[in-house]
């Protein structure tokens, strides 16, 4: 994979499916800068996990703000000069919108959104990591975060189910979609170079690629 024509890279999947540990990855293999979600600074989240109706407002809208306020900082010169791997593209954010706030709440939320207008750069490549809703649940138990352990099991099926849907239609960028059910970038040397070499044979804009391909 080529630093110069990949400047600015984002990874993004659902909860599990490993988007911050690839990334962290190829920042440290690229010797990019690293923008990382921080969803431990979210004082909504964990009581969201165990009660989402109640505040699932709150919990986006504090992650609405501070998505803006990260990519609003990443300016083209930060791109030029060694570029980002990134584990969150804020195109997303309506997403999580549209799956757990009401009606009247995602309404208020469109209108503020509206209102902010936020703006990214465009990525030069998405990653985006797929994973069954078992494999999601399996990984989310394993890792023990105390504050997903509320998660339920349906919320992630939705969950995945969501994305698959958002990036069916996503064209915003070149899109590399991984089924990482099988893949260990982080602790298997050749699956993270099996991944680099795919990025970079590249032909189209949209391409697929699992273990065993």
């Amino acid at each position: 994979m080529s630093p110069e024509k990949y400047r600015y890279i984002v990874v993004e999947g659902p909860i599990g499916a490993g988007k911050t540990s690839l990334a962290r990855r190829l920042s440290a293999h690229l010797g990019k800068a690293l923008l990382l979600e921080d969803p431990d600074s979210n004082p909504f989240l964990a009581k969201f996990y165990e009660d989402p109706r109640r505040h699932a407002l709150a919990t986006q809208l504090f992650f609405l703000f501070q998505r803006t306020q990260q990519v609003g900082g990443l300016k083209q010169i930060d791109l030029f000069e060694g570029g980002t791997v990134a584990d969150f593209i804020l195109d997303k954010d309506p997403l999580f919108a549209s799956l757990t706030l009401s009606d009247d709440e995602l309404h208020l939320y469109q209108q503020i959104y509206g209102h902010l207008m936020p703006q990214a750069p465009t990525p030069d490549l998405v990653i985006y990591l797929q994973a069954s809703p078992d494999k999601l649940i399996e990984r989310v138990r394993k890792r023990g975060v105390n504050y997903e352990r509320h998660i339920s099991e349906q919320y992630l099926v939705r969950l995945a189910d969501a994305y698959s849907r958002f990036f069916y239609q996503f064209s915003a960028a070149p899109l590399m979609i991984v089924n990482s059910d099988h893949l260990n970038f982080v602790d298997d040397a050749g699956d993270f170079d099996l991944l680099l070499r795919r990025v970079t044979e590249m032909k189209g804009p949209r391409e697929f690629f699992s273990r065993g391909e």
